[in-house]
């Protein structure tokens, strides 16, 4: 099973690496409708006869693409009037799939163990800052191969 997650993790990076360089990429303020349709010069009122909608509808369109009131299949839609392509993803803000996971792996190991620690302390049974960071990383290299739903808590 441990391959199986691992194999999809890296199909999943791979796919999602093609959209690393789009989120870089600043939205206008007035949203991109509003920009594409001004900067191709083109009226509401000739995006709207595209649309089958009026001057009026499209101007709630762009209010609603900018403030993030729109739906996917709106945005489509408006796409192809303007000839242009909706594309639509994730980007890890750590990167790849595989760093959230070694992430959120490491920050749980370390909770469970920091806590656990604290508790043995308290019995007078502590350990050494060593063996405490060999145990977070046995315990997260462990949740990693497990893939425990905890890690999203």
């Amino acid at each position: 099973m441990r391959n199986k997650n691992k194999l999809l993790i890296e199909q999943l990076d791979q796919k999602l690496a093609e959209f690393k360089d789009a989120g870089m990429v600043m939205v206008p303020q007035k949203g991109w409708i509003n920009t594409i349709r001004t900067t191709l010069n083109m009226t509401r009122d000739q995006l709207g006869t595209k649309l089958g909608l009026t001057k009026g509808a499209v101007q709630k369109i762009e209010e609603r693409e900018a403030t993030g009131q729109i739906t996917i299949n709106k945005l489509r839609h408006v796409g192809d009037a303007l000839a242009m392509q909706f594309v639509y993803g994730f980007v890890p803000k750590d990167g790849s799939i595989d760093n959230l996971i070694n992430s959120k792996a490491d920050n749980l190991a370390r909770k469970i163990v920091l806590r656990t620690n604290q508790n043995m302390k308290l019995e007078g049974q502590g350990i050494s800052d060593q063996k405490i960071n060999d145990s977070i990383t046995d315990l997260a290299n462990e949740i990693k191969r497990e893939m425990r739903k905890s890690l999203w808590d």
